[in-house]
């Protein structure tokens, strides 16, 4: 691999640890590029799809002329694998802020929880989490709701392809999802909760395919620094 061919334009697929922002995993690439290849500043790279701090797994990163690429990806359908408790809800949706609003699931059935998932397969209407990256009159949303201030999210139409591999302990429960762009894993959590009502909230979440793309075949941080020269394998 050489600069021209990084300016041309690659595709690389991260694997997105733990409490990393997209925005963190983007920076790491692009330092670690720079000081191999003698890059210029203004170097074009950028991802295709935030990955929330809280989640692991695929992250499609695209340097020179194909970030001209990102918004074809970004339209391509996901996968993910989810966990979710059931009995309490975050202001978050996530692990991000603390439990609330607890409540009893003892007289719920495997049967039940599972029809109730079902209920959302296809085209659904879903209220981003006001701990989102969307952008309110020009200000994140995050932004607002850290500050204290009320967001209120405007639903927006997506589509559950599929929900797969459900597997029941409670209070966890987890399962494939297939989706359109745009959907959030984390108000699908809470609405399940609301549909069996008694609150849920997302508590791991790893995506693992973006269109063709499969985190199998994506490459650590942790790695990143040892195997950069490498890592664009079967990507350009």
């Amino acid at each position: 691999m050489t600069a021209q061919q990084l300016l041309d334009g690659h595709i690389f697929l991260i694997d997105k640890p733990l409490d990393w922002t997209s925005f963190q995993a983007v920076n790491k690439l692009k330092y670690l590029l720079r000081q191999k290849f003698d890059l210029p500043k203004k170097f074009k790279i950028g991802h295709a799809g935030t990955l929330d701090p809280k989640a692991t797994g695929l992250l499609i990163i695209c340097t020179g002329k194909f970030t001209k690429k990102i918004p074809e990806i970004q339209d391509a359908p996901k996968e993910y694998i989810a966990e979710i408790k059931l009995g309490a809800q975050t202001e978050s949706f996530d692990t991000e802020k603390p439990e609330i609003l607890h409540t009893d699931i003892s007289h719920l059935s495997h049967e039940k929880i599972t029809e109730a998932i079902q209920t959302f397969i296809g085209e659904i209407e879903q209220a981003p989490p006001i701990f989102s990256a969307i952008k309110i009159d020009g200000e994140r949303a995050y932004n607002i709701a850290r500050s204290g201030e009320t967001v209120e999210m405007k639903k927006r139409k997506t589509t559950i392809h599929y929900i797969e591999n459900i597997e029941i302990e409670m209070p966890i429960v987890r399962f494939t999802v297939g989706c359109s762009k745009g959907t959030y894993i984390r108000s699908l959590a809470h609405d399940i909760g609301q549909k069996l009502q008694v609150g849920a909230y997302l508590t791991k979440l790893r995506r693992t395919k973006i269109g063709d793309f499969n985190v199998e075949n994506a490459m650590k941080i942790e790695d990143l620094s040892s195997n950069i020269g490498e890592i664009h394998a079967g990507f350009s």
